[in-house]
């Protein structure tokens, strides 16, 4: 992305704002040259033409709906395919949100979107390789780094338990559990025990619902607070429809984890102007800024700095009180975040 700002903030002076992201998708983080020389290395077909590789892997325009977003996603998952790689990933996924600025990062994974297809890949096996690589970039960079895990919503029964044990058993290295993907026909109740299990063994909870436009979504975000016990919720932008559900996050101090670019990619809403970033925040919702996907929309949460000043109008102290709000909320211990960021 280019900037052509004046007078205000310039795309520099954003990047070097220290920042907060609590929505990063480990397993879709993997940096440009990385994946073109893995998937050169793996023997992977795909075109040899830099535009065409771009349109083949990436999604850097706007996409019909979500679920083509999530479709696509499945190209760049056959790249996953050792514990070298995947350590590779979490350093260079660290270092790369460090460069842009980040000192705190939460950075979730879906065990089952990495080990099907790679059978060789079991969940431990792909989390101790991601903890070797964080722990590598940790020693090199002063942040303060946290894993969340996946549940996704199309699993089975049995899948969705072997992940919540998986997640308990390892709730050490872990901060909270997610549920994610599309949430047409995936209703909440069905996921509520795993989500019990998880609170219960002392896991955090944070809950992908409300992205996509849709008449249920406050309904969903509604479900995902009180059925599945959400302190955060991932997305959550058709909120504003829906003063219900503005009210009840604004009360219970649930904040919403906004991804811009990607609202913009997945045709949450048609264009930036049209996003509700700043009315939520007008309306006194707790928001923060993230990046999502930045490997698959080759992006940086500076972008969505960027889109978020130059569309939406915020500005240093909407950043700063963004921050603040995310490094309140992120599921960190406070002796950590607090070794890196200065308030």
């Amino acid at each position: 992305m280019t900037s052509n700002l004046s007078n205000q903030l310039s795309s520099q002076q954003l990047r070097s704002l220290p920042k907060v992201d609590l929505h990063r998708h480990l397993d879709c983080s993997m940096r440009w040259s990385t994946l073109l020389e893995i998937a050169t290395a793996l023997k992977l077909d795909f075109p040899q033409n830099p535009q065409k590789q771009q349109a083949h892997f990436l999604v850097t325009e706007p996409m019909v709906n979500l679920e083509a977003v999530l479709n696509k996603f499945l190209i760049a998952q056959k790249v996953l395919a050792s514990e070298e790689i995947l350590e590779r990933l979490a350093f260079e996924a660290c270092e790369d949100a460090f460069n842009d600025g980040v000192r705190i990062l939460e950075l979730r994974y879906a065990p089952t979107f990495i080990s099907d297809g790679h059978t060789k890949l079991t969940f431990e096996k792909i989390h101790q390789a991601f903890l070797r690589g964080i722990k590598r970039a940790k020693i090199q960079m002063p942040m303060a780094v946290g894993l969340i895990c996946i549940l996704q919503r199309v699993l089975t029964n049995d899948r969705l338990d072997a992940v919540t044990k998986f997640a308990i058993e390892n709730k050490s290295t872990l901060l909270a559990v997610d549920l994610a993907d599309n949430e047409e026909n995936a209703e909440p109740k069905r996921f509520a025990p795993y989500f019990e299990a998880a609170r219960n063994a002392g896991l955090r909870v944070t809950i992908h619902t409300g992205e996509a436009p849709n008449a249920k979504a406050g309904q969903w975000i509604l479900d995902a607070i009180h059925i599945l016990g959400a302190e955060r919720i991932g997305h959550g932008v058709q909120a504003i429809h829906f003063p219900e559900v503005m009210k009840t996050l604004i009360e219970k101090n649930i904040p919403l984890e906004v991804c811009p670019y990607s609202n913009y990619l997945t045709q949450a809403f048609d264009n930036y102007e049209s996003h509700p970033l700043k009315r939520l925040i007008d309306a006194g919702v707790p928001v923060t800024l993230n990046s999502d996907d930045p490997g698959m929309f080759a992006s940086t949460l500076s972008d969505d700095y960027l889109i978020a000043h130059q569309h939406q109008k915020l500005s240093f102290i909407d950043f700063y009180k963004c921050n603040e709000t995310a490094y309140k909320h992120s599921f960190i211990s406070e002796a950590e975040k607090s070794r890196v960021w200065s308030r």
